[in-house]
């Protein structure tokens, strides 16, 4: 029988290649879950807007519950709503995308554990270099939706594809982005029913980061 399991998604590629080897090692997922920012308008860790979320669930058939929340408050609203969905569907697992960062992990541990489920980390201590060319191969189609100012913003909005990880590389850049040069918005993936309709427009500039304008 399949192991119930929630997947922390962030819409970007680590989250959806996990959930995809998660599935292939007998997990069910049951829904999405993802922190957004405080007003509640673009998920934290990656600036997309919650319509896009939306439509990424859609696209691969379950729910995704979102949670706005101040970085102080976080962990406290992160348990609150693991709590919540555990006794609501009932799973005992919580899929995370990260590879290589203890901290993190022991972060994951923390919280499943706080309400009696366990972490899975499927991508856990792989290359970074191979995971990209494995989601490559696996057909994900990830756009980068934001980056640091030593990349630019001529890679917003830009497919991950084998030339742009030799580019990246080439800048001394990570390939998988896992020190937090970049982030992804995966748009079709093998697990979607159909490609996400996104729309990018302006690409803007903050604090010595660059982001790209999300729409559907």
């Amino acid at each position: 029988m399949k192991k119930k399991c929630l997947v922390s998604w962030s819409g970007g590629k680590d989250s959806c290649l996990a959930m995809l080897k998660a599935m292939r090692q007998g997990y069910q997922p049951v829904g999405l879950l993802n922190m957004m920012n405080e007003n509640g308008e673009v998920s934290r860790s990656h600036a997309i807007p919650k319509a896009v979320l939306e439509a990424q669930a859609r696209a691969v058939g379950l729910p995704v519950f979102t949670q706005p929340a101040t970085w102080g408050e976080y962990e406290k609203h992160y348990v609150a709503l693991l709590q919540e969905l555990k006794d609501r569907y009932g799973f005992g697992h919580v899929v995370f995308g990260d590879i290589d960062l203890e901290p993190h992990r022991e972060w994951e541990e923390k919280v499943t554990s706080a309400v009696g489920t366990e972490a899975v980390l499927p991508l856990w201590q792989k290359g970074r270099k191979d995971l990209v060319l494995e989601m490559i191969d696996e057909g994900f189609e990830a756009v980068i939706v934001s980056c640091n100012t030593q990349m630019g913003e001529d890679f917003l909005g830009r497919t991950i594809d084998r030339d742009l990880i030799d580019e990246l590389e080439a800048m001394g850049v990570d390939a998988c982005g896992e020190n937090g040069e970049f982030h992804t918005l995966v748009v079709n993936a093998p697990m979607f029913k159909e490609a996400v309709p996104v729309q990018f427009g302006k690409k803007l500039v903050h604090e010595h980061y660059c982001f790209i304008e999300m729409r559907l």
